[in-house]
């Protein structure tokens, strides 16, 4: 089974190994997040990327109108795991160990990979934020949830310093670091609200259906934190999109 996400193809047993691939091993087309190759050219330079202009549910968008409902609380149950951190050319992502689920009612998902964007790609009432974390993950038959935590500019974040510690010196090399384990857990805020809604993966080939959790209150990280990231990538975000009639769930 493969997903191609976020500049790799991740090549999975659910629920067993995962591998991940550089994805220019299927000669797919070089993206941006600006100029020539930016999100409005992304649909037209290679035809797997088609649906980032002819979906009808692509991601993200910016939350303003939503229908209260009595959701499902998510139940998080992630694990420590060795620190897997990867600069794929687009962002830093950390690959996650099977093992780490969230449970959304009687629908589990398990988490296979995190990653950064700056400024966040949601907003909320018009609003950015400062960054946002996506949490990937996939369920027993393929398909894959986005859990977003919003970031803003405050007090230091212990566990993100820890992977700023060790970023990758080189691109398209995923880095063991020896004897360090993280927690996505300690990314969560205390409350656990939320917005759903049905969207996409934000980058190429933007597939549909995906859907997203995102976490209504955001988590802190300090004004440096965030600097480490922007000189990496200072701006990683695809613009918002069009709702096309989506309507958008939050939790009481």
């Amino acid at each position: 089974m493969k997903w191609r996400l976020f500049g790799f193809i991740t090549t999975a047993t659910l629920f067993g190994s995962v591998a991940i691939i550089p994805q220019e091993t299927e000669h797919h087309a070089h993206w941006a997040y600006e100029g020539k190759d930016g999100p409005n050219k992304w649909a037209t330079i290679d035809p797997a990327y088609s649906e980032c202009k002819v979906g009808h549910h692509q991601s993200p968008i910016d939350i303003r109108h939503t229908e209260k409902a009595g959701l499902p609380p998510i139940q998080f149950d992630y694990s420590p795991t060795p620190l897997k951190i990867v600069d794929n050319g687009h962002t830093v992502m950390v690959n996650y160990a099977p093992g780490s689920f969230i449970t959304v009612g009687d629908h589990q998902y398990q988490l296979t990979q995190f990653h950064f964007h700056h400024p966040s790609e949601e907003h909320i009432h018009g609003k950015g934020f400062d960054m946002v974390i996506h949490m990937v993950h996939s369920d027993a038959s393929g398909n894959l949830a986005v859990v977003a935590v919003l970031l803003k500019a405050g007090k230091v974040n212990s566990a993100l310093q820890i992977m700023w510690d060790h970023l990758p010196k080189e691109k398209n090399k995923v880095g063991a670091v020896e004897g360090v384990l993280i927690n996505a857990a300690d990314f969560l805020p205390v409350n656990r609200g939320y917005y759903t809604f049905v969207g996409s993966l934000t980058t190429p080939p933007c597939t549909e259906p995906v859907t997203w959790f995102v976490l209504k209150t955001p988590e802190e990280i300090s004004s440096g934190e965030v600097e480490v990231f922007a000189r990496l990538y200072p701006h990683d975000t695809r613009p918002t999109q069009r709702l096309e009639g989506r309507v958008i769930r939050e939790s009481k």
